[in-house]
């Protein structure tokens, strides 16, 4: 077995005397692409700043490429990158200053090439004289992914990339996430509520709940086991603590 791109070992977070992530672990392989599920408050968002350094663990142990995140992290921040339509960039400058900022702070040589690619990729060139704070909340989405891919990261973190998009826009940005990483092989963690996003593109899941990691497996395992026809049902069972043997019971009684 090739070695985890990610490694998370027995990992707490708490914030005073509330557990936001309860001794969660869990490996990530090269090449893959990994959903990160659960509902509001299951530490989803805790986790991934986790990974990328923004947050230290209270107990436990991270490392991405072999990196100690603790210790190291600046050693392989410029192989990751992370997408959220909830983090807001620099709203006075415009899209293109923006892109500009950070392919200056990943280190790129030839900037504008990048730029222009990233542009056509997630069509954004008719916004890149725009204010950012004046784009409309799909549009955000598309320039916050495209910030994410400036680098070309080996390492792919996602919080709900087609948030606010129309059909068509997010049907096309999952075609290009999926194409880019057939491209470059990169591996991803996707936090979504879309489960059909998941079943798409996701080869593994990890289940969260309260803080703690309650199921994992394929989408496809995860439907035999809770005897349910798509992820949303299976997601719903987790959510709502039904026991995994009830699921079981209820498969059995009507096969």
């Amino acid at each position: 077995m090739s070695q985890a791109v990610v490694r998370v070992v027995n990992v707490t977070k708490r914030f005073g005397d509330l557990v936001a992530v309860d001794g969660i672990s869990f490996d990530i392989l090269p090449g893959s692409t990994t959903a990160l599920l659960g509902g509001n408050g299951a530490g989803k968002t805790t986790t991934l700043s986790m990974l990328l350094g923004l947050l230290l663990p209270t107990s436990g142990a991270i490392s991405v490429f072999g990196v100690d995140m603790l210790r190291d992290r600046y050693r392989v921040l410029g192989r990751m990158n992370f997408s959220s339509p909830y983090v807001e960039l620099p709203r006075r400058l415009t899209v293109r200053q923006n892109l500009e900022v950070y392919a200056r702070l990943y280190g790129l040589v030839d900037i504008r090439r990048r730029i222009e690619e990233v542009g056509r990729e997630l069509e954004i060139e008719g916004l890149m004289h725009r204010p950012y704070g004046q784009l409309s909340a799909g549009q955000k989405t598309r320039v916050a992914l495209a910030k994410a891919l400036l680098n070309e990261p080996e390492l792919l973190l996602l919080d709900e990339p087609t948030a606010s998009l129309d059909p068509d826009t997010a049907d096309y940005v999952r075609g290009m996430l999926e194409s880019y990483r057939r491209r470059s092989h990169a591996t991803m963690l996707l936090a979504s509520h879309n489960m059909s996003e998941v079943e798409r593109l996701c080869d593994n899941v990890l289940m969260l709940r309260a803080g703690r990691l309650v199921d994992r497996g394929t989408p496809e395992a995860l439907l035999k086991r809770y005897g349910r026809q798509n992820m949303e049902e299976v997601f719903i069972d987790i959510a709502r603590e039904r026991r995994l043997e009830l699921a079981l019971d209820r498969k059995q009684a009507n096969p």
